[in-house]
C-alpha cells in the first residue's frame, strides 16, 4: 500500500473537508480505498496466524465509512480525516473485544479492547476480573503487554461500581467503563517494509487480554 499517498490525501481532506472537494477527488479516494482493502485482507491473514476467532472475517467488515455522522455532533465536517480499521470477530459492529488500527497524519496508533461495552458485557467483564484477578494481573504484568501498552487504559468511575467494595483488591480495574490497550507510533513506521508484521506483533501482545474479556462476554 502507498501510505505516503494515503496520508497526503487525508491531509488535503482535513484542509478541504467539504462535499465539493471530496466529489472532485473521489476517484483518488476510491483508488486509495482499494489499496486499504488489500492491506486489510493481508492483515487478517497475519492475525489468523495466532487468532482463529476471526475466521471468515472479510476486509469490508473491518472498515469504517469515511462519512461522519454529524446528526448529534457540534462538529459538522462531513468526512473523517483518517482510516479506522477494526478487526473483530463478527465485524466492526460486533460486541466482542478486538483489534484496531488508526491511520491519520501525525496521529497513528494501534489499539484494542472494548471501547464501549453494553451494560451486560461491562458487568460480565468486571465479574471476570473480580473472580480471576490473579490471572488478570499476570496478563497486564506480562513483559510484552507492558512493552507495547504500559498499562490498561479507559474511562473510569470515581467510585466503585454497584456491588463492589472499595476494599476489593481489584477495585481500580473494576472502576473501568472501557478496557483499552493503546500503542502510538510515528507515521514513518508506515513506510517500513515490515509494517504489517509490526502491527501483527503488537496485536498478538494484546490477545491474552482480548481472550480474557471475550470469555466473559460470551459466557
Amino acid at each position: 500500500m502507498d501510505y505516503k499517498r494515503a496520508l497526503l490525501f487525508l491531509s488535503k481532506l482535513k484542509k478541504n473537508n467539504n462535499k465539493d472537494w471530496f466529489d472532485k477527488n473521489k476517484k483518488e479516494y476510491d483508488e486509495i480505498r482499494k489499496e486499504v482493502i488489500e492491506m486489510v485482507s493481508s492483515m487478517i491473514k497475519k492475525i489468523l496466524a495466532f487468532d482463529n476467532s476471526i475466521v471468515g472475517l472479510e476486509a469490508k467488515q473491518c472498515m469504517f465509512r469515511i462519512n461522519r455522522d454529524v446528526r448529534f455532533s457540534k462538529n459538522k465536517e462531513p468526512y473523517k480525516a483518517n482510516f479506522g480499521l477494526s478487526f473483530n470477530r463478527g465485524g466492526k459492529s460486533s460486541p466482542f473485544a478486538g483489534y484496531y488500527l488508526h491511520i491519520q497524519p501525525n496521529e497513528c496508533f494501534i489499539a484494542g479492547g472494548s471501547y464501549a461495552p453494553m451494560p451486560e458485557h461491562l458487568a460480565a467483564i468486571r465479574q471476570e476480573i473480580d473472580y480471576n484477578f490473579d490471572e488478570f494481573k499476570k496478563i497486564i504484568g506480562n513483559k510484552e503487554f507492558i512493552k507495547y501498552f504500559g498499562e490498561l487504559r479507559g474511562e473510569k468511575l470515581q467510585r466503585p461500581p454497584k456491588g463492589y467494595e472499595a476494599e476489593n483488591p481489584a477495585v481500580e480495574f473494576l472502576k473501568h467503563k472501557a478496557f483499552l490497550m493503546w500503542h502510538e507510533f510515528d507515521e514513518k513506521k508506515l513506510h517500513e517494509k515490515d509494517f504489517e508484521k509490526y502491527c501483527a506483533t503488537v496485536f498478538k501482545a494484546m490477545k491474552p487480554m482480548l481472550d480474557f474479556m471475550n470469555r466473559a462476554i460470551e459466557s
